[in-house]
């Protein structure tokens, strides 16, 4: 049986939007693998790690009649990539073995049983559906994943906080050291939500999205957005792609953002972000701290290691205020300012031992805040 017919680059691009969450080594050999399922001219593509599920459906001719198999997602992907774009290619099904030929090229693939793919078993509770603009969501991740932690003991660190209110839609990422938000307002009225989407699902998520605003067909794209009590649904561009939510109580957020910080200084983001980049290469690994210290008119950026070299950067300010230092770990710096794309950034301080507020003087929905280190 001919499974699918199709233009290579078609067949890749339909299976390159589900095989992101496939994992290479798995206790079960059959979530390597991508689950096919023919119905007419239909083909569904559906691939699964336990916790994520993402489903598209492509229209890739073959025969008529159904089928369903597995086949492996990473070979079949590394496959079509070595074939040309525009080749048509075809997968054919005998004897639990799929061969895909594309030109005078033939690959046989072993499968595993359709019957044996773990579905997501996906919740009844789903509350309404809302949509909000593909761009925009992309956009308020971007702003934020670095801040999320990585296998942190506190797994509800290790994502995002997604808070849905009226038309106000923010997100929010701490690992404890440092914290992003990120907020848009939205043409459309949101129930009250309040999750906690998992790492993984939003460096995904993060991919697939598309950040150009509007389809060929001039639509804006969207994505339709549901959440049960443990789990979220996400519908765009021709993808389903259901995930659990991490279970806990995300720290009280707006208590960790300073208010009244005294001093604001406003400069180039690009310069500050060149200055500390140089400056890191004189820290140690272990520890990435650098001394900023800010004199009216002066901004003063050193770095020392045990080796006992050192770097000394200087960037002209507009501040009029008192003399003082604040130590940071310039990573948590550098990755904040490298995530914006704006020329201009405001740093807010209160004393060396306060919390450093970084914004966007364009976006008022964006702010940074960072806890300062002993140096």
């Amino acid at each position: 049986m001919i499974v699918l017919k199709a233009a290579q680059e078609k067949v890749l691009a339909a299976l390159q939007s589900v095989a992101g969450i496939v994992e290479r080594r798995h206790t079960l050999p059959i979530l390597a693998n991508v689950l096919l399922r023919k119905q007419g001219p239909s083909l569904e593509l559906i691939t699964s790690d336990l916790e994520i599920q993402i489903r598209t459906t492509a229209q890739l001719d073959g025969d008529e009649g159904d089928y369903a198999t597995t086949v492996g997602a990473k070979k079949l992907g590394d496959i079509l990539k070595s074939l040309p774009a525009d080749q048509i290619v075809s997968l054919t099904a005998a004897q639990n073995k799929l061969t895909l030929q594309g030109g005078k090229s033939r690959f046989t693939l072993q499968t595993l049983p359709a019957e044996d793919f773990p579905l997501v078993q996906e919740a009844a509770d789903f509350g309404p559906a809302f949509s909000v603009p593909q761009k925009t969501l992309k956009s308020l991740i971007g702003q934020v994943h670095f801040a999320m932690a990585v296998h942190d003991i506190r797994y509800y660190l290790n994502g995002i906080l997604f808070v849905a209110e009226g038309n106000s839609l923010t997100l929010v990422a701490t690992d404890g050291h440092r914290l992003a938000l990120a907020q848009a307002n939205l043409d459309v009225d949101m129930p009250k939500q309040e999750v906690i989407l998992p790492r993984k699902t939003v460096l995904e998520l993060q991919r697939l999205l598309k950040d150009e605003g509007k389809s060929k067909d001039g639509e804006e794209q969207m994505i339709e957005m549901r959440f049960a009590g443990n789990q979220a649904k996400f519908s765009f561009g021709g993808l389903e792609f259901v995930t659990k939510l991490v279970e806990g109580k995300f720290p009280d957020y707006n208590r960790v953002i300073p208010k009244n910080h005294k001093h604001h200084i406003t400069l180039g983001r690009a310069a500050l972000l060149a200055s500390l980049q140089r400056a890191a290469i004189l820290t140690s690994d272990k520890f990435k701290g650098v001394r900023l210290n800010f004199q009216p008119g002066l901004l003063g950026i050193a770095s020392s290691n045990a080796e006992q070299e050192e770097a000394k950067e200087e960037i002209e300010i507009d501040y009029g205020g008192d003399s003082f230092e604040i130590g940071f770990n310039v990573s948590y710096l550098m990755d904040v300012l490298a995530n914006m794309s704006q020329d201009m950034v405001t740093v807010s301080l209160q004393d060396a031992n306060s919390s450093a507020l970084i914004t966007n003087p364009e976006f008022e929905g964006f702010k940074y805040v960072v806890m300062p280190m002993r140096i």
